[in-house]
């Protein structure tokens, strides 16, 4: 690669001088935070982007200075409406695209939400395993045949994944105290093991997939968090960085928290990135599993790349949606 990007680097560095005129982009979650910044730098960048989000209202206003640098830069700009955790809702939007018939370069599957209290979706799945990975799930495989050949699929997972690999006995919490960090690593672990799934079943196509973390960054997805619990977690995390003689954790802007998924979406070689797990603009290396966990640390556990792991899941993930991809 001519250019190699880190952990400051931001969705415009990463993209300079890339043309995506005639590309056309699909992301999640385009009403706040890193959503809307992914689809901005892309929009920015010649490609029409499609926003899939829940609340059209709030998307539109937080996407204005998406459709500005959209149209200032030859690209284009559209919402539509998606609940990630409601079925029918995902199946109508699915409909919709099929029916309009238009492929994809690109599907960034950003939307999620974190340490939610214990909630069910609205077909009965723990809250953050039903909105962050089954929703998803049904519809990328549903839209799948829009994915031209080289497309890719970007998933955006987190280092939260090292909390917790998924429970395929117990998914939703059944039998099982529920924990909040827990849930959201077991669903940002699915994140990770639906993308090496989807990538082994399409590369041949051309098509390849991955995960990324975006970085620690302050967005709307700490929302369910006490902001006295934040802090008192943001200090422990300082606390624990100094005992192991490193700096105090760095928070990334938005604009550098949306560069991972920009750069593995349209900048890295394909068959670098393809059914791996990403951070700070590089594919991430294993970490042993009886490495301490520290959100400022990289790497990944191996249990979200296992193939059997993946395959487990995507089995089970049918039987739960009803559908067989």
């Amino acid at each position: 690669m001519a250019n190699v990007f880190g952990a400051t680097a931001t969705t415009d560095e990463v993209l300079s001088g890339v043309d995506l005129h005639g590309k056309r982009i699909l992301v999640t979650g385009v009403s706040a935070g890193i959503g809307v910044e992914t689809a901005r730098s892309l929009a920015a960048h010649g490609a029409h982007v499609v926003g899939a989000v829940r609340d059209l209202t709030k998307a539109e206003a937080a996407t204005a200075q998406v459709r500005k640098d959209a149209t200032e830069n030859g690209g284009s700009f559209e919402l539509i409406e998606l609940d990630l955790a409601n079925l029918k809702s995902v199946r109508d939007c699915a409909g919709q695209l099929i029916a309009k018939g238009q492929s994809f370069d690109l599907v960034v599957a950003n939307a999620g939400v974190m340490a939610t209290p214990f909630e069910h979706t609205a077909d009965g799945f723990e809250r953050q395993f039903g909105t962050n990975h089954l929703g998803h799930f049904v519809l990328i495989n549903r839209i799948a045949p829009l994915l031209r050949a080289g497309a890719r699929l970007i998933n955006v997972s987190s280092a939260g994944h090292r909390f917790s690999n998924v429970d395929l006995e117990d998914p939703n919490f059944e039998r099982t105290p529920y924990e909040p960090f827990i849930a959201y690593g077991r669903s940002k672990t699915a994140n990770i093991l639906f993308a090496v799934a989807f990538d082994e079943r399409h590369r041949a196509r051309g098509i390849r997939a991955a995960a990324v973390h975006p970085g620690i960054i302050e967005t709307e997805l700490t929302r369910y968090m006490d902001p006295d619990h934040v802090k008192g977690l943001r200090e422990q995390i300082n606390s624990q960085l100094e005992g192991e003689g490193r700096g105090p954790l760095v928070w990334k802007t938005v604009p550098q928290g949306a560069a991972t998924s920009v750069w593995a979406g349209v900048v890295a070689p394909a068959n670098e990135i393809g059914g791996r797990y990403c951070e700070n603009c590089h594919v991430s290396q294993i970490v042993p599993d009886e490495a301490v966990f520290s959100p400022g640390s990289g790497g990944m556990r191996r249990y979200a790349l296992d193939p059997a792991n993946a395959a487990a899941l995507w089995k089970k993930s049918e039987e739960m949606v009803g559908e067989t991809f």
